[in-house]
């Protein structure tokens, strides 16, 4: 008897799971990314489109998961602790509700919330990581140079900006390759396709 009742609690789990799984285009370190969010996000910087096919549903889920783990690593990192960064968000939140933009409630509001707050986080974690070392650290820019001479042929004074741009390009790949052992990542395919289809 405790071996059906086991079993039937393991299906009515495992139930449930399907179903929760079913309505989130992705799981990033056990956090869902429910498939709201993510049309909510496509639709906004899409100029309010979500008629779309499957390959460019999936590069803009890339995008997004990046941006996630990006935040995901920012929070990590007690980036959200910050006085000032609590200050920004307190500051946004009170003039969104000054200026009415989105009433004080319902999903568009808070996806609004938290696409600033995490935003915010991004672009903070993006700064330490990436920009400042590579406007900083000189001797990082030499060698990403040195090793790389033969794509610029021209010496670094002249091509500094294209050097920078691509040690920043450089940092970025290295740093979302680290995210994505650290973390791990699920996609719901099933929930995509069923997107482009809509």
């Amino acid at each position: 008897m405790l071996c059906v009742r086991k079993a039937y609690c393991l299906f009515v789990f495992s139930f449930i799971y399907s179903i929760s799984f079913a309505q989130n285009i992705a799981v990033i370190n056990g956090k869902s990314v429910s498939t709201k969010e993510f049309m909510w996000a496509y639709k906004k910087s899409h100029n309010g489109s979500i008629n779309a096919d499957y390959s460019s549903l999936q590069a803009y889920l890339n995008l997004y998961i990046n941006f996630k783990l990006k935040v995901l690593d920012a929070r990590e990192l007690g980036l959200d602790k910050s006085l000032t960064y609590q200050e920004e968000i307190k500051t946004y939140e009170e003039a969104l509700t000054t200026h009415k933009k989105v009433r004080g409630t319902g999903k568009d509001h808070d996806f609004l919330i938290n696409e600033y707050r995490e935003g915010v986080l991004m672009f903070n974690v993006s700064e330490q990581k990436i920009w400042n070392k590579a406007q900083d650290d000189e001797q990082a820019l030499d060698d990403f140079y040195n090793k790389n001479k033969q794509n610029y042929n021209k010496p670094l004074s002249e091509v500094r900006g294209n050097v920078i741009a691509d040690y920043q390009q450089s940092l970025e790949e290295n740093w979302l390759k680290g995210l994505k052992q650290k973390y791990q990542v699920k996609v719901n395919d099933n929930e995509l396709k069923k997107l482009a289809k809509l």
